[in-house]
C-alpha cells in the first residue's frame, strides 16, 4: 500500500507548487473556491455550429436578447414572484426597442449590465421601468406571432403608425403619481401607469407592477392598432365591452404563453381551470386594496347579457366569461394526463384560444362590432382550422348561455357546419355606452369626441347671436358694449 501523500491547501490554491503524480485533491470548500475563480478567467472557446454542415468559417452568433428581472404575476401572488426572464431582440438604455420606448421623466434610463441584460432589484424606480417594459414586449411579441402563424418579426401597427410615422409606443411607468388608475392614450402615444396608497395602508401601491394591468393596457394599444373606431365612446355598448374583454384575455393569455406560469395554474388548480386561480383573477392587489377577494375583475364568472345593461364593464366580462370558459372545455376535452402533460397541453390550447381570439376580431366588422359578429367568426375560422366540432359546440354553447346567440339546435347537438348564428341580446337603437366603472383607458376624454360637443354648442351660440341681430329693429340702437366690440 503505498504511503499517504499530505498536500498543503496552499499547493492547490497555487500553480508554483508541483504536486505528485496521480494526486486527486479533496474536494474542500477552498479547492471550490480556487475552481470557481479559475473558471472566471478561462476564454470561452468557438461557438459551436448548430448545423453541422455550415462552412466553419461561418461563426455561430448567439441570439440577441436580453434577461430581465420582473414580476411574473402580481405582486400579491406569492406562487411566482420576480424570476428572470428572457427577452429576445436588441434592447437598447431604457429599456427600449423599436416598437416600445421608455419615457419616465425624473428615472434615469437604465442601462444594461456587461452581459447586456437588465437585473435590477425588485421595488426600485429602476425595476419597474424594465419590468412594465418586459409585460409590454411580451404581449406586443405574443400577438405578431398570432398574426404571422408563427413568424416573430411581422409587424403589428400601432393606431398611429403609417409608411410616414414608425413612433413607437411610450411607456410611462410612474406617470400618474397618487392616481388610482392606468391608461393607453392614442394622443400621448403613449401608456401610462398610477401609484396610490389605501385608504388605511402606509404601503403605496404601483400599477405598473402588475402582470395583468401592464398587460391589459397594451391589450387596448393592440386593438386600438387593428381596429381604430372600436374605442370611441359612440360605438355601440357591445363594441366597447370587446374593448375592455379584449384587455382582461390579454393578461389570461399571456399568462398561459408562459410555461412556469401554466406550471402554477395547474399546480394551483390541480387541472381544474374552475377553481380559483390567478389566472382568471384580475389586478390581485390592487383588488384586494378596494376590499375584493377577486381582483378587480374576475374573468370565471356567470354573467348574461341580459344582466348588464349598457354598462361596459359589466358587457365586458359576459365576453370574457365565455371565453375563459370556451378554455376551459377544450383543455378538459384534450385532458390525457397520463399521455400528455396538463401544463404542455394547458399551454397548446391557450395559445390556439388566444389565436382564435385575436383572428375573430380582426375579422369582425372595421365599425359597430357586436359580440354575435365575433362569435360566427370564431365558429367560421375554428372549422376552417381543422379542429373538432367539439369546439365549435364549445363556442356556441357557452356565448347561448350567456344570451350572446341563439342556437337553432338543442346545446345538445352538433354545431352545423356553415351556419351563422342570431344575436339573442342586442344593444338597444342608439343605446349609450356607460364607461363609469372602466379602467382609465375607456374613460379617457379623447374617446369621448368632446370637442364636438364642445363645438356644437358654438355653432348653436353663433346661429342665436345671428338671428337675434336679424330680429333687431333697424331703428334700436346698440349698445357700448356692441360699439365697443365694432
Amino acid at each position: 500500500m503505498d504511503e499517504k501523500v499530505i498536500v498543503p491547501v496552499e499547493a492547490v490554491l497555487t500553480k508554483s507548487v508541483a504536486l505528485p503524480v496521480g494526486y486527486v485533491p479533496t474536494p474542500s470548500a477552498p479547492y471550490r473556491i480556487h475552481r470557481r475563480a479559475a473558471a472566471l478567467t478561462q476564454q470561452p472557446g468557438q461557438p459551436r455550429l448548430k448545423n453541422a454542415g455550415l462552412s466553419p468559417s461561418l461563426p455561430a452568433t448567439p441570439p440577441a436578447g436580453s434577461r430581465v428581472l420582473m414580476w411574473k404575476q402580481d405582486p400579491s401572488v406569492s406562487e411566482l414572484g420576480t424570476r428572470k426572464a428572457f427577452i429576445p431582440g436588441v434592447i437598447l438604455e431604457g429599456p427600449r426597442d423599436a416598437r416600445i420606448t421608455y419615457g419616465q421623466p425624473g428615472i434615469a434610463p437604465v442601462s444594461p449590465n456587461a452581459f447586456g441584460d437588465f437585473i435590477m432589484s425588485p421595488n426600485t424606480d429602476q425595476f419597474d421601468a424594465v419590468h412594465t417594459f418586459a409585460v409590454v414586449r411580451q404581449t406586443l411579441t405574443m400577438y405578431q406571432r398570432v398574426l404571422a402563424e408563427g413568424d416573430s418579426g411581422a409587424p403589428l401597427p400601432w393606431a398611429w403608425n403609417s409608411g410616414q410615422n414608425t413612433n413607437p409606443l411610450q411607456v410611462f411607468p410612474h406617470g400618474l403619481p397618487n392616481v388610482m388608475n392606468a391608461y393607453y392614450s392614442r394622443s400621448d402615444r403613449a401608456l401610462k401607469f398610477g401609484d396610490f396608497v389605501p385608504s388605511g395602508s402606509t404601503d403605496r401601491i404601483f400599477t405598473c407592477r402588475s402582470f395583468d394591468i401592464v398587460s391589459h393596457e397594451t391589450g387596448h394599444a393592440v386593438l386600438d392598432g387593428l381596429k381604430p373606431m372600436w374605442i370611441l365612446s359612440s360605438a355601440p355598448p357591445q363594441t366597447g365591452g370587446l374593448h375592455e374583454a379584449f384587455g382582461d384575455l390579454t393578461a389570461i393569455f399571456l399568462c398561459l404563453s408562459q410555461l412556469d406560469q401554466v406550471e402554477a395554474v395547474i399546480a394551483q388548480t390541480k387541472a381544474d381551470l374552475h377553481d380559483k386561480t390567478f389566472l382568471a383573477d384580475m389586478a390581485e392587489q390592487f383588488g384586494l386594496a378596494l376590499g375584493r377577494t377577486n381582483g378587480l375583475r374576475n374573468a370565471d364568472n356567470d354573467l348574461k347579457l341580459s344582466e348588464t345593461g349598457n354598462e361596459v364593464h359589466a358587457i365586458s366580462q359576459v365576453f370574457t366569461g365565455a371565453v375563459y370558459d370556451i378554455l376551459a372545455d377544450i383543455f378538459a376535452f384534450e385532458r390525457q394526463p397520463g399521455l400528455v402533460d396538463d401544463a404542455a397541453l394547458l399551454h397548446r390550447v391557450g395559445n390556439y384560444v388566444c389565436s382564435l381570439t385575436l383572428r375573430s376580431l380582426v375579422a369582425a366588422p372595421d365599425r359597430n362590432a357586436n359580440y354575435s359578429h365575433v362569435v360566427n367568426q370564431m365558429l367560421k375560422i375554428c372549422e376552417a382550422d381543422g379542429k373538432p366540432v367539439e369546439y365549435r359546440n364549445f363556442i356556441r354553447n357557452r356565448f347561448a348561455l350567456r344570451e350572446v346567440v341563439v342556437s337553432p339546435v338543442p346545446l345538445t347537438d352538433d354545431q352545423q357546419s356553415g351556419v351563422s348564428l342570431a344575436p339573442m341580446v342586442e344593444d338597444a337603437p342608439g343605446a349609450l355606452q356607460d364607461r363609469r366603472a372602466c379602467c382609465g383607458t375607456m374613460n379617457n376624454a379623447q374617446y369621448f369626441d368632446l370637442e364636438g360637443v364642445l363645438e356644437s354648442e358654438r355653432q348653436a351660440l353663433a346661429k342665436w347671436c345671428q338671428g337675434y341681430a336679424a330680429r333687431r329693429p333697424q331703428n334700436e340702437p346698440a349698445s357700448s358694449e356692441e360699439e365697443a366690440v365694432k
